[in-house]
């Protein structure tokens, strides 16, 4: 009952929030209807905030139903409605032939969805090897403690800064032995890969998250804007500083509580939900080695980069760093992994720890594993699609030139504001950068400290608002790496990003006065200790 209150509660605060801005802004969406061409061919809704209401639905019916397929169908179904003017005939063929049809068909995700089908297949691989096994026990014997686990976790996926979607699944393949050997939840799991995925790859130069916010600066100055708002994208590195504080002191709050609880004292690592993709096999492969499942890791990292500098024109003549900000993601993954499936398969054939058909058994087992990561993906990709057909991004683009000039310091920490809405709401980070970034240098030249600061504040709220929304690809691929069940990856979540979405709002208040990294970064960094320090003496093992 409890439970469901609190649900009730953050879906009431949701709407009033969405009541908020649409009667904040209704003078902002007339001014913007009436000089758009395309608004009166579309919907009466275009660029209004009606646009931002499929989203919202969705979130809500996912909070109060714990069921995410229908949640995100209904919020599909909602932008199909609103698009087509509640018109039957517009709204069936908006929603698939528009909506899904054509996430499925664009080249990007089709490239994605082929990645993570091989990493399925290769992590089916690597456990009927016996490597996971292997692996298992020899972290069991030189990681000691739940402590350890947790610090390898983050280790880890600190090390694969690549790609947001390669680490999740990466750091999850690889650390789900050991963390189950040493009942820590699945919960906390997906949280340490998530925190350890966009967090990691928006303050790595050499990323795709870095090539893709480059490609919104014009004259070729986007990597060294990228360099200098390292230091003031405070949630990405407040979110590091929390994760190390939990693992070592042991702090646990809100539901993650309880399935920390339910993991130690009783060994249920799913305290009663388990993930529909959950593979459990009661036999290993004892000729499996430590080396069988590090050999494949390996080759992906390594295929991974060279498919994505590749991708950017490297073997053409680029320079590396201009190969790697002009990578497609996409194509560097999937052919990563593809060349990476036949190196793995060719090794377990020369090692003969696994016979040939029975790995041609783990194809279909590796798409069945992703199935449910691929439908999310799919339904959340439909729904960016819905809001971006209304207009989403032009009504926040004009909202924030129109309202936001008048209020220069204040405005890093509202950059921070809205990249969050605008992230949690569609579920894109990448999408909000190209919304904001260029809105804010055209607002401050790339000279202004202050203008780095807004766009770093862009980012920071960009990535916190994808760590908290249930229809972000990269959550949904931390609950998939995890193999956890999704909305409770997403409620177990929440309330660490949201303490550190806190910290890091006051963190932009001071940088809008004090635009400076040297001073900005340790007090940001004092504060969320301070804050975390309060809530274990306030709080100690007990949720809140």
């Amino acid at each position: 009952m409890l439970r469901r209150k609190r649900a009730y509660l953050a879906v009431t605060v949701l709407m009033l929030l969405t009541a908020l801005l649409f009667s904040v802004c209704p003078g902002i969406a007339e001014e913007v209807v009436e000089g758009t061409e395309t608004a009166a061919k579309t919907s009466p809704f275009f660029m209004t905030p009606w646009a931002l209401l499929p989203p919202v639905i969705a979130i809500a019916l996912a909070l109060i139903t714990k069921e995410v397929y229908s949640s995100l169908f209904v919020g599909i179904v909602v932008g199909g409605l609103l698009y087509s003017n509640f018109n039957f005939e517009g709204t069936l063929l908006h929603v698939f032939k528009d909506g899904i049809v054509a996430s499925l068909a664009d080249e990007y995700n089709v490239g994605i969805l082929i990645f993570l089908v091989i990493l399925g297949i290769i992590v089916m691989l690597m456990n009927k090897a016996g490597g996971s096994a292997a692996f298992g026990r020899w972290a069991s014997e030189h990681i000691k403690s739940r402590t350890g686990a947790q610090l390898a976790t983050i280790a880890l996926g600190v090390l694969i800064f690549i790609d947001d979607y390669f680490n999740c699944l990466t750091v999850g393949s690889v650390m789900r032995p050991v963390c189950d050997k040493k009942n820590i939840s699945r919960a906390k799991l997906a949280y340490l890969i998530d925190a350890t995925a966009a967090p990691v790859c928006i303050i790595a130069p050499v990323s795709s998250w870095a090539a893709a916010v480059s490609s919104y600066v014009e004259d070729g100055q986007g990597l060294q804007l990228f360099i200098r708002a390292i230091p003031f994208n405070f949630y990405a590195i407040l979110t590091i500083v929390m994760m190390i504080f939990l693992a070592i002191t042991g702090l646990d709050y809100g539901k993650m509580a309880v399935h920390e609880k339910n993991a130690k004292e009783k060994g249920d690592i799913f305290s009663g939900v388990k993930h529909m993709g959950e593979q459990l096999s009661d036999t290993a492969n004892s000729k499996g080695i430590v080396f069988d499942l590090i050999f494949p890791i390996v080759v992906l990292i390594i295929s991974c980069v060279i498919g994505m500098i590749y991708s950017g024109g490297f073997f053409s003549g680029e320079s590396f760093i201009s190969a790697f900000s002009n990578s497609d993601a996409s194509v560097g993954l999937m052919l990563g992994s593809a060349v990476t499936l036949v190196i793995t398969v060719i090794y377990y054939l020369i090692r003969r720890v696994v016979p040939f058909k029975a790995m041609m058994e783990c194809i279909p087992e590796g798409f069945k594993s992703m199935v449910p990561a691929i439908l999310i993906l799919t339904f959340a990709w439909s729904l960016k699609a819905m809001t971006d057909s209304l207009g989403a991004k032009e009504f926040v683009e004009t909202m924030v030139k129109m309202r936001a000039q008048g209020f220069a310091q204040f405005l890093p920490a509202i950059i921070f504001l809205i990249a969050c809405f605008l992230s949690f709401s569609t579920g894109t980070s990448w999408g909000t950068f190209g919304i904001l970034i260029p809105i804010t240098l055209s607002v401050f030249p790339l000279e202004m400290p202050l203008g780095v600061v807004c766009v770093s504040a862009c980012m920071a709220g960009a990535v916190c608002g994808d760590h908290c929304s249930p229809i972000s690809d990269t959550t949904i691929m931390a609950s998939a790496g995890a193999q956890c069940e999704h909305v409770t990856h997403v409620s177990t979540q929440l309330p660490y990003a949201i303490s550190v979405a806190c910290v890091s709002f006051v963190a932009y208040l001071i940088s809008g006065f004090v635009p400076n990294a040297l001073i900005a970064l340790p007090v940001a960094i004092l504060l969320m200790l301070g804050t975390l320090v309060v809530l274990r003496k306030v709080i100690g093992d007990k949720a809140i």
